[in-house]
């Protein structure tokens, strides 16, 4: 969104655009969002049946030299966190998000888009700190971790385990056949409650709707 297209009940786009400008670097949109948490984990309305996962963010067409200068290199003067990467989309950036079981964000982790969901799998619930609003230090350890097949590795559930956080990830495909193929020396397949991974919709990017094919319009109009 444009700015100039920031309804009139804000005040002028331009006070608004540089008290934005000034606030972020200064990390005060982070420690107002750590204060929400302390309260709302001292009244025991944090959920702590954490979903994780991620969403692509296509970069604007004026972006497309970003992160890169005449002959290909990368810009020394580009910050990490914009994280722009490039892939068979074009210019993408990719937010790894963390929420509580009622879709309170915890952390957030942002990546260049090519990369892939498993190797955010560890940082991102190391990132959770909610501080208390006493003594005491910030709770960073969930109850219980939901997630998609992109975080059903054999190394992120054996770091959950270590942590002593629950875990509710499917089985990855390739794994079961590496298993099977084993026969009995492969192990037993890891539990799954199913009803609990249902809750996982909570984080789940919404998906786009798509256009209905050529023809099919004036079809779908007419009913």
């Amino acid at each position: 969104m444009s700015w100039r297209d920031l309804p009139e009940r804000y005040g002028p786009w331009q006070t608004v655009h540089t008290r934005f400008r000034r606030y972020a670097p200064d990390g005060v949109f982070t420690r107002a969002l750590q204060q929400i948490q302390a309260g709302a984990d001292a009244a025991g309305a944090i959920d702590w049946l954490v979903q994780i996962d991620s969403t692509i963010v296509r970069a604007h067409q004026h972006a497309a030299a970003t992160g890169r200068k005449k002959g290909g290199h990368h810009r020394p003067d580009e910050p990490d966190d914009h994280a722009p990467g490039r892939s068979r989309g074009g210019l993408t950036t990719k937010i790894h998000l963390a929420r509580d079981g009622k879709g309170r964000p915890l952390a957030v982790l942002v990546t260049p888009g090519p990369r892939h969901d498993s190797i955010c799998a560890r940082p991102l619930p190391e990132r959770i700190r909610v501080p208390r609003t006493g003594p005491g230090r910030p709770r960073c350890r969930p109850d219980q971790v939901i997630a998609d097949k992109a975080y059903g590795s054999r190394g992120f559930r054996a770091y959950l385990r270590k942590r002593g956080i629950g875990h509710t990830l499917p089985e990855k495909t390739d794994q079961q056949r590496h298993r099977h193929d084993r026969s009995g020396r492969g192990g037993r397949p890891p539990t799954l409650d199913r009803q609990v991974h249902r809750q996982r919709n909570v984080v789940e990017p919404r998906p786009r709707r798509r256009r209905p094919p050529h023809g099919r319009r004036a079809a779908f109009v007419q009913r």
